[in-house]
């Protein structure tokens, strides 16, 4: 079973920065698709950023386009996202996926979302409040 765990998360004044870390405990870890996703209490999980295999594609919704940037290193088998900029709506459980999936960054970009259901393996969440 793949496991994943996030780290890196706090509370940061608004127009701050955080870096998020997923760290991996899985074999061929670079055959993974992998992204981020937030969650506020009440409401659907929002896919954040995806990157493909090979960190050539990526997807950010639009919320978070220019501020966030989401790099993986195989090697390290550690998924990143660089958070800048932060505002008060960045507010949320963010949690890292991965699933064995061909093209997620590129179906994602044109989809325009990142679907939930489409990732098998989820980390536990770290927390990320941003306030005014």
């Amino acid at each position: 079973q793949v496991q994943l765990v996030e780290s890196g998360g706090g509370s940061v004044q608004a127009g701050g920065s955080l870096r998020l870390s997923c760290a991996a405990s899985a074999y061929a870890y670079g055959s993974f698709c992998l992204a981020w996703f937030r969650q506020v209490p009440g409401k659907e999980r929002e896919g954040v950023a995806v990157i493909s295999t090979g960190s050539a594609s990526t997807y950010y919704v639009d919320s978070v386009k220019g501020r966030f940037t989401i790099s993986r290193d195989n090697a390290k088998k550690t998924l990143y996202l660089q958070m800048n900029s932060l505002k008060p709506e960045d507010t949320a459980m963010y949690f890292c996926a991965a699933s064995v999936t061909m093209r997620c960054a590129v179906t994602a970009v044109t989809a325009g979302r990142a679907r939930e259901n489409e990732y098998t393996y989820w980390g536990q969440g770290t927390q990320v409040t941003v306030s005014s």
